[in-house]
């Protein structure tokens, strides 16, 4: 039988060696619109029919989210708490991307009622009409994509994307990511918006260093009928 300080040896060793076979991916998140070469963005878009139409600008699309999309081992020290304020009528962050198990607060920070609900498949909830008395509080235990809105406030939306690990890192302003500390291994590395179609590749990680994935999501990801 080992030694206490033997076994103690060896499981420090075995904690470093875990430190030290992760590495890190980095890339960008690029979005794209339809081919307006093929007539899908013209039409006469100076007619005052359409003075007040609004197009999307792809170029200034937000809260791109990746993650490892996969089942993987709980990361040591990841917090399973996160908060989705209420504040000047809105939801704060727009995405809030999650592990599952998470645990998601609610607080109002507003003088007035929100009555926060979703009737989204991953999870169907109505935490009623509340103002600053409380703070209600949810466990997200199943993945996907819960869209969120206030009964009384039309325009109050956001989402919570559950993700099946703490793997997961939303882009910067730059579309840049980052996702630290990832075990040596393949996985499938998923990039989502809500507007557009997820797209998923195979990315090597390895022991140390940093991988670069890069994406661009876009409509040709979808079917032609």
């Amino acid at each position: 039988m080992k030694s206490y300080s033997a076994l103690v040896g060896c499981l420090l060793m075995t904690a470093l060696a875990a430190d030290v076979c992760a590495g890190t991916i980095t890339g960008t998140v690029l979005a794209r619109g339809a081919d307006e070469a093929a007539g899908a963005g013209g039409g006469n878009y100076q007619s005052r029919r359409y003075k007040f139409v609004e197009k999307i600008d792809y170029d200034s699309l937000e809260d791109f989210v990746v993650y490892i999309d996969q089942v993987m081992p709980a990361r040591s020290g990841a917090t399973t708490q996160a908060k989705m304020v209420q504040k000047e009528a809105a939801f704060e962050p727009h995405v809030l991307p999650v592990a599952v198990g998470t645990t998601v607060r609610w607080p109002n920070e507003d003088d007035i009622y929100h009555n926060v609900f979703s009737m989204s498949d991953t999870k169907e909830f109505d935490l009623g009409m509340y103002k600053k008395e409380k703070e209600p509080a949810l466990v997200f235990d199943r993945t996907g994509r819960v869209d969120v809105f206030c009964s009384i406030h039309s325009k109050m939306h956001c989402i919570v994307l559950v993700v099946p690990n703490q793997y997961f890192a939303k882009a910067d302003a730059k579309r840049k990511f980052v996702i630290r500390d990832v075990p040596a291994g393949t996985y499938k590395l998923r990039a989502w918006h809500e507007r557009l179609p997820s797209r998923t590749l195979d990315v090597v990680v390895p022991e140390t260093g940093d991988v670069k994935v890069d994406f661009v999501l876009g409509l040709g990801e979808l079917p032609k009928y």
